[in-house]
């Protein structure tokens, strides 16, 4: 028995119908495989997908979380700000960076979570049960830290009190704190004169902080989106 060329059904999937799949998959990037087997009846869904991964080359990815969405005009800004910190630092070296006092708000656990390769554990493949880890716990509470550094180290931290919400007149307080802290240890520091550096939330940007930090003759580095 020998097998003679030509015999058998022919493969519909043709490079005509890979370039229109290919077309329909760049028009609109979340089909599903259904959707794309009722635009091309001829094939059926097994075959659509094979096109789509075998001969295509494409694999289905989830979207990933960002904080915010950049537009051209907040790049513009991002550059910007980029040069105008280097014009400081060129005419002014590391006296400008000495002066710079950044800060920051950050969730602080209860409870430190285990890393993935914290929580691995020696065991044997036919142990009935494996180890698990909970994501979220009754006991595992977390506080908000407010923390504020310069180039030689940590210059304050504050802790919420628990309950409380961080509006301008608590974030007027922990200023106060700062001033009071580098008046007295770092003297230097306000001789020279603070560039504080923190993000654009509303806590930070409201009228009461702005004359705040004015009284202190403060000056703020902008921060970006």
């Amino acid at each position: 028995m020998h097998d003679k060329g030509g015999q058998g059904q022919h493969s519909i999937v043709t490079d005509e119908l890979v370039q229109n799949v290919d077309q329909c998959i760049r028009g609109k990037r979340r089909f599903t495989i259904s959707e794309l087997s009722e635009q091309f009846p001829q094939t059926s869904r097994t075959t659509s997908y094979r096109t789509v991964t075998d001969r295509l080359g494409y694999l289905k990815f989830c979207a990933q979380w960002v904080s915010k969405q950049l537009t051209d005009f907040h790049k513009t800004k991002r550059i910007g700000s980029a040069l105008t910190f280097l014009q400081h630092y060129w005419e002014e070296r590391d006296e400008f960076l000495d002066s710079i006092v950044a800060g920051d708000e950050t969730w602080v656990q209860f409870m430190n979570t285990d890393t993935k390769e914290q929580s691995k554990q020696w065991m044997h493949t036919h142990f009935p049960s494996k180890p698990k880890k909970f994501k979220q716990t009754l006991l595992n509470k977390k506080m908000m830290a407010t923390v504020f550094w310069e180039c030689m180290g940590i210059l304050l931290t504050e802790f919420m009190a628990p309950g409380t919400t961080m509006m301008s007149e608590v974030y007027c307080e922990t200023l106060n704190k700062l001033h009071s802290l580098i008046q007295n240890k770092w003297r230097g520091m306000l001789t020279k004169g603070v560039v504080l550096l923190h993000n654009n939330v509303r806590p930070h940007t409201t009228a009461h902080t702005n004359a705040l930090i004015k009284l202190f003759n403060w000056k703020i580095s902008y921060h970006p989106p």
